[in-house]
């Protein structure tokens, strides 16, 4: 992932310990505090990567076979595809067929809507997005937006009207990249609201060169958090462990789903340090999500 990027010598003037959360946080989670165990996702951005093979697939493995591969280490994906091409309903069950019905596919809503219509009109393309991730019936996780970076505050009236009128059978998340959603405290607190309002997430991404994205707002009891590493540095570790604590705290007052992405600069690292997440999470929480197996 580019959003975000920094370089070596940035890194070690950043402060890349996580922010306290709202004082609202916890009491609003308290309201949907349940028995039932939390559900936990984690999982990484592709898929498809050759350069797994030897590491987390078998040599020899088909590109074919990766998928299938994919659902034996990791229960669910954050799927950037959609994004750029929208796949068919036969080709979205197909890739059902390949992984439990306990996997979740996570599809980002097609550029077709937020880019190049900036959800203005957009109702046959939004028909044609649903009708393709419909084949993923059960594994359907939650659905992400990510609005043009340019659209600020003061297209909050567009990104209502889209929200108040996506399914509601469908969790929606938003992420927010410009900068004025953050910049003012008045302004995201209204913002907050009507994503609570509308019962719709919003995106928690951690990226050392986007501080202000790392907002830590909860407006459904789930959430939805894009972690960007480091390429294995320290750092990376040590922001997992504040993740851990933070999760931890979070379920024990009452979120009931956390859907956790890996990024890496290059993807190649991004199993190990999902390893190295699942296994804090487990720890840390009394959970039992599987744990990639490495090949050597």
């Amino acid at each position: 992932m580019e959003f975000g990027k920094i370089n070596a010598e940035e890194l070690e003037a950043i402060d890349t310990s996580l922010p306290g959360d709202p004082p609202e946080t916890v009491p609003f989670l308290n309201t949907y505090r349940t028995a039932a165990t939390p559900q936990i996702y984690v999982g990484c951005a592709k898929w498809g990567r050759k350069d797994w093979v030897g590491k987390i697939y078998p040599e020899g493995t088909k590109e074919s076979d990766f998928l299938k591969l994919y659902g034996k280490h990791f229960n669910s994906i954050e799927l950037n595809a959609t994004f750029y091409r929208l796949p068919s309903k036969r080709q979205t069950a197909e890739w059902k067929s390949k992984v439990g019905p306990e996997f979740r596919f996570c599809p980002k809503v097609s550029q077709s809507i937020s880019h190049i219509r900036r959800l203005k009109d957009v109702d046959e393309a939004v028909e044609r997005f649903l009708d393709g991730i419909s084949g993923f019936g059960e594994t359907l996780g939650a659905v992400f937006l990510m609005p043009h970076p340019s659209m600020g505050p003061k297209s909050m009236d567009v990104l209502e009207s889209f929200i108040s009128q996506f399914p509601s059978d469908i969790r929606l998340f938003v992420e927010l990249r410009h900068r004025q959603w953050f910049s003012d405290p008045q302004t995201t607190r209204s913002s907050i609201a009507v994503f609570q309002q509308h019962r719709v997430g919003v995106v928690i991404t951690d990226v050392l060169g986007r501080r202000d994205c790392l907002h830590m707002r909860l407006t459904v009891p789930e959430a939805f958090v894009r972690f960007v590493g480091n390429g294995l540095h320290p750092t990376d570790y040590r922001r997992i462990d504040d993740w851990a604590r933070r999760i931890r705290q979070w379920t024990d007052a009452g979120l009931q789903k956390l859907y956790f992405f890996m990024h890496q600069e290059d993807e190649v690292h991004s199993p190990e340090l999902s390893r190295y997440a699942i296994e804090r999470f487990n720890a840390e929480c009394g959970l039992s999500i599987p744990v990639p197996q490495f090949l050597s």
